[in-house]
C-alpha cells in the first residue's frame, strides 16, 4: 500500500465539455486545436529559451558544475511545492483559466532569470519558473485531453510535437541572439513579448468544461493500491523524460566544456537533438501503427542509449552532433506512447490514470539535470552522460513488462 499524494487525482480529465464546443463545426475545432497547439507552443518556447541561454548564465555567475547541478534542483522544488495545490485549482477554477494565468506568469518568471546577478537570486528565480511551469503543464494537458475528446481521436503526439518543435525554435533563437550578442535579459524579454501575444490570440478558444467531482468518500482516501501497470509506465516515463531533461539543460555545457565548439556552435546539439524529436514526434503515429507501440519504444531506448555513448566516446562536433540526433529520436515518440498506454488501462479511470503518469515522469525531466550536475562535478561530465545512457536501456527492458496494445 502506498500513500496517494498525487495532486492530480484530485480531478479527473474526462469533465463535462460545454455543449457550444461539441456541437461545433469542424473549421471551429480545427481553430481550437490550433489554440491549444500554440499554448503547447509558447511553454516549449519559453522553456526552450532558458535552456540555450543556461552556459552564459553559468559563466556570467562563475558557476561550477555542481554549483549549477545545486541551482538547477530549485526548478524540481518549485514543481512540488505546487502540486498539493495545482490539481485543486484546475478543478475549480477550470484549466483554460489556471492555463492563461499560468503561461503569463511563466514567461514573466522567464525574464526575471535574466536579471538574477547571484546564484540565490537564481534559484529563487528557477523555484517560482518551476512552480508555474507546473500548473501551465497541468492546465494545458487537460486542454490536450478535451480537445481529443472532442475530435474523437488521438492528437496528443501531435500537441507534444508543437512543444518539441518550440524546443527547436528557442534555440535557433538563441543561436541568433548569441550571434548578435544580446544578453540573457534581452533576449528573454523579446521571447516573453512573443509569447503573451501569442496568449492574446488563442486564449478565447481554450476548451471550457465543468469537471466531474468525486465521491466525498473517494476524496478522502489516503491509502490506495498502486496498479503495477502504471508503475512502469511511470518508470518508463521518468527515463525518458529525465534523459530529455539533461539534453535541454546539458547540452550546450556539454558541446562548449567537452566538444570544445567555437562561438554559437555551443547551441549545435541542443539544436539537433530537438529538430529530431520535434520531426519524430509528428510522425510518431505513422510509425506505431506500423511496426507497432513495443518495438517502437524498444528501439527508441535503444538509440538514446546509443545516442548518448557515442557523444561519451568520440567528443568531436560531427560525431556527438550525430549521436544527439540519436537521442532526439529515441525520446520522440516515448512519452505520447506511455501516455496512450496509461489512458486505456482497464483498471483505472483514464483521466486519473494519465496524470499520475504524467506527474512520474515529469518529474525526470526536473530532477535528472541537477543530479547530473553533481555526478558531473564528482566524475565528470562524460561520465555523467554515460550514466544516463543506461536509462535508455532500461527502457527496453522494461517495455517487455507491460501491455502495449489496448
Amino acid at each position: 500500500m502506498l500513500i496517494n499524494i498525487n495532486p492530480l487525482s484530485l480531478f479527473q480529465t474526462k469533465g463535462k465539455i460545454k455543449k457550444v464546443f461539441r456541437e461545433a463545426k469542424a473549421s471551429y475545432l480545427n481553430r481550437i486545436r490550433f489554440a491549444v497547439g500554440m499554448f503547447y507552443f509558447g511553454m516549449g518556447l519559453s522553456f526552450a529559451t532558458w535552456a540555450s541561454r543556461i552556459p552564459d548564465i553559468k559563466t556570467a555567475l562563475h558557476l561550477t558544475e555542481g554549483d549549477l547541478g545545486s541551482i538547477l534542483f530549485a526548478l524540481p522544488v518549485g514543481q512540488l511545492a505546487i502540486m498539493p495545490f495545482s490539481g485543486k485549482m484546475v478543478t475549480k477554477f477550470g484549466s483554460h483559466r489556471i492555463l492563461i494565468f499560468s503561461l503569463i506568469m511563466y514567461v514573466f518568471c522567464l525574464i526575471n532569470l535574466g536579471l538574477a546577478t547571484t546564484a540565490l537570486q537564481l534559484s529563487l528565480g528557477l523555484f517560482l519558473f518551476g512552480l508555474f511551469g507546473n500548473l501551465a503543464n497541468i492546465a494545458v494537458n487537460t486542454q490536450g485531453v478535451y480537445t481529443e475528446v472532442l475530435f474523437k481521436k488521438t492528437i496528443m503526439s501531435a500537441f507534444h510535437g508543437m512543444w518539441s518543435f518550440a524546443g527547436f525554435t528557442g534555440a535557433l533563437i538563441g543561436l541568433g541572439m548569441l550571434a548578435l550578442n544580446l544578453s540573457p535579459l534581452h533576449h528573454f524579454i523579446i521571447v516573453a513579448i512573443v509569447v503573451l501575444i501569442m496568449v492574446a490570440f488563442n486564449f478565447r478558444f481554450l476548451v471550457r468544461a465543468k469537471e466531474k467531482k468525486k465521491a466525498k468518500e473517494e476524496g478522502k482516501k489516503l491509502f490506495v493500491k498502486p496498479d503495477t501497470a502504471l508503475l512502469w509506465l511511470g518508470v518508463i516515463g521518468f527515463c525518458s523524460m529525465a534523459s530529455e531533461g539533461v539534453m535541454f539543460d546539458w547540452s550546450g555545457v556539454y558541446f562548449k566544456d567537452i566538444v570544445q565548439a567555437p562561438g554559437p556552435l555551443v547551441v549545435l546539439g541542443y539544436t539537433s537533438f530537438m529538430i529530431m524529436m520535434a520531426g519524430g514526434r509528428f510522425l510518431g503515429d505513422g510509425l506505431i501503427n506500423k511496426f507497432g507501440r513495443e518495438r517502437v519504444m524498444q528501439i527508441s531506448g535503444v538509440m538514446i542509449s546509443a545516442g548518448l555513448f557515442t557523444a561519451v566516446f568520440l567528443p568531436y562536433i560531427i560525431p556527438c552532433t550525430i549521436a544527439f540526433m540519436f537521442v532526439g529520436l529515441g525520446v520522440a515518440t516515448i512519452v505520447p506512447t506511455v501516455y496512450s498506454i496509461a489512458g486505456k488501462n482497464p483498471t483505472v479511470p483514464a483521466g486519473e490514470a494519465l496524470t499520475i503518469v504524467s506527474s512520474v515522469s515529469f518529474l525526470g525531466f526536473l530532477m535528472g539535470p541537477p543530479v547530473i550536475g553533481h555526478i558531473a562535478q564528482s566524475f565528470g561530465l562524460q561520465f555523467s552522460f554515460a550514466f544516463i545512457g543506461i536509462f535508455g536501456v532500461l527502457i527496453a527492458f522494461m517495455v517487455s513488462k507491460i501491455r502495449t496494445t489496448p
